[in-house]
């Protein structure tokens, strides 16, 4: 029993680290993308050639971050299968192994070269079928930024199995880091190319060789490992490949629904006005700033830990590991949605409105993220209970839920854009609902194999909710008396006002949780309260 418990306090205390060094990298990472999206912002505002920029960035996005990226099927299914059969990360791995990593390489670069070859050939019809409503100028700029983009797509699978096996070898830092090298190729071009660039196409270039160099940066610790990657087109008789092909192929196509609902929401989008879905990205990427590094802190060190509890049939294990996983994120996420909706318009402004970017973009970026933060919670939910169906290698479940919510999606845009005439804001609170929905169903669904302990998550979840309510209230007076009584102007307010306004509501929120007898609060006050005092 001692062992038992003493291997449970080194994997909780493991898991902790990685998240924490996971956060700190994530938030470098992120910080660096905000610097793109501001320098992106300033040179080209909110307009038709952001927009053919972003429309014709969703398709090769699909490869490079949904499929590819940290959380992606190609990483989740190379963590799955692969942790399973690597006995030591202190060893070369097998023949055996290596000849399963040659073969997944092998076949994932057939699939996308054909894709790609597909929509190269075809783009202006295929950017016509995803932004039908928009005029024949921006159709035509799209399919270009497409065409330049389209070697995105071949990286982004290979970029995915890398990132599984470097998170297998608990080499966090790299796949978190190596994104940044895209944002920097694109605020070295945008900066030197901008000026005369009139139609958009630096940006395009530049997230082209930005994704080479994130490839190139990637291969050296790959070899290091002992992987060599020689084609391999023996995919009937391996086990392994069998395995990862039903578990990749659900999550590729479940990925590919979430692509769906953005091309659903494209189609809307481009009958509301010019800007629009540059708006819409912008809110997305201050959206994923906190809450990315959350998730990704949290579940990047979590699933391989889940998918060993699966292997050694650890129900309780799941239970424990699974709650705390989704306490922490439901207690941190709680204090974002607060901040954005008492100082979202305020953060916009300070980091996007300059140049090309007025006060209208402002206010569209706002009007979105407003309606777009009430998904944080079933977000958080949906994406861990996520990982606990991929670590029974399952994902078709996933899969068959998101699918069945296009219909929904479609559905929602109808009646909040076209009927009630929503805007901006019903895109991403049709978007919020859908997560609201896949979260339930996912949730209740996994019974069929394993029994949570909601009860307990949920009454914690409960006693943040009180606590956040007296938080949001005093949040929303101290946000009122800063405007009216602090005197100051520019930018130096919107940060003194953030700074104040968000320290206020963590002075109310976290020692309301303590009162409350929190779990979760109480678990990490203890912990920090131990590393204090060694």
């Amino acid at each position: 029993m001692e062992k038992t418990v003493s291997g449970k306090d080194n994997r909780d205390s493991g898991v902790l680290r990685a998240a924490w060094l996971i956060a700190v990298v994530t938030i470098v990472s992120k910080l660096i993308g905000f610097i793109r999206d501001i320098v992106i912002a300033n040179y080209y505002g909110a307009n038709l050639v952001s927009d053919a920029y972003y429309y014709a960035y969703q398709i090769p996005a699909l490869s490079l971050i949904l499929l590819g990226g940290v959380g992606g099927p190609f990483h989740s299914a190379t963590v799955a299968i692969f942790s399973k059969l690597i006995p030591s990360l202190k060893e070369k791995p097998s023949n055996d192994v290596n000849k399963l990593y040659s073969a997944f390489m092998t076949f994932t670069v057939i699939c996308f070269l054909f894709l790609s070859v597909i929509l190269y050939l075809f783009p202006k019809q295929i950017m016509q079928i995803i932004i039908s409503g928009g005029s024949a100028e921006l159709i035509n700029l799209a399919s270009i930024h497409l065409q330049i983009m389209i070697p995105l797509l071949i990286i982004g699978g290979i970029v995915g199995i890398y990132y599984g096996i470097l998170i297998i070898y608990k080499q966090f830092m790299l796949p978190n880091l190596s994104p940044i090298i895209m944002s920097v190729a694109i605020i070295l071009m945008c900066v030197i190319a901008a000026p005369n660039d009139q139609k958009g196409y630096a940006l395009a270039w530049a997230t082209t060789i930005g994704a080479v160099f994130q490839l190139i940066i990637q291969y050296p610790n790959i070899r290091r490992l002992g992987f060599r990657w020689k084609p391999n087109f023996e995919f009937t008789n391996n086990p392994h490949f069998k395995e990862i092909c039903e578990l990749l192929f659900p999550a590729v196509l479940s990925s590919t629904v979430g692509q769906i609902h953005i091309y659903v929401d494209m189609f809307f989008t481009a009958s509301i006005s010019e800007g629009a879905w540059t708006a819409v990205g912008y809110a997305n990427r201050v959206f994923q700033f906190p809450v990315g590094i959350l998730v990704t802190a949290f579940l990047v060190p979590l699933f391989p830990v889940f998918a060993r509890l699966v292997a050694d049939k650890d129900n309780d294990g799941i239970r424990t590991y699974f709650n705390k996983g989704v306490g922490v994120l439901f207690f941190a996420a709680i204090p974002i949605i607060i901040g954005i909706m008492v100082l979202g318009l305020d953060a916009v402004r300070l980091v996007f409105e300059r140049g090309a970017f007025d006060e209208t973009a402002t206010f569209m970026v706002t009007e979105a993220l407003w309606f777009l933060s009430v998904s944080i919670l079933p977000y958080v939910f949906r994406d861990s209970i996520t990982r606990v169906y991929y670590s029974f290698n399952d994902s078709s479940t996933p899969f068959v839920v998101a699918f069945s919510s296009i219909v929904l999606k479609f559905f929602l845009n109808w009646i909040l854009i076209s009927v009630l005439g929503f805007g901006i804001g019903g895109i991403t609170l049709s978007t919020s609902l859908v997560t609201l929905f896949n979260a339930c169903v996912l949730g209740l669904l996994i019974g069929r194999k394993i029994k949570l302990d909601y009860k307990n998550l949920f009454i914690n979840l409960l006693k943040m909710i009180i606590a956040g309510c007296a938080a949001l209230f005093i949040s929303v007076l101290c946000a009122v008396a800063f405007d009216r009584y602090v005197q100051l102007s520019g930018w130096v307010f919107e940060v003194v006002k953030i700074l104040t306004v968000f320290g206020v509501c963590l002075l109310v929120y976290v020692p309301l949780n303590l009162v409350l007898k929190m779990q979760y609060a109480g678990e990490l006050a203890e912990r920090i309260k131990n590393k204090i005092g060694h």
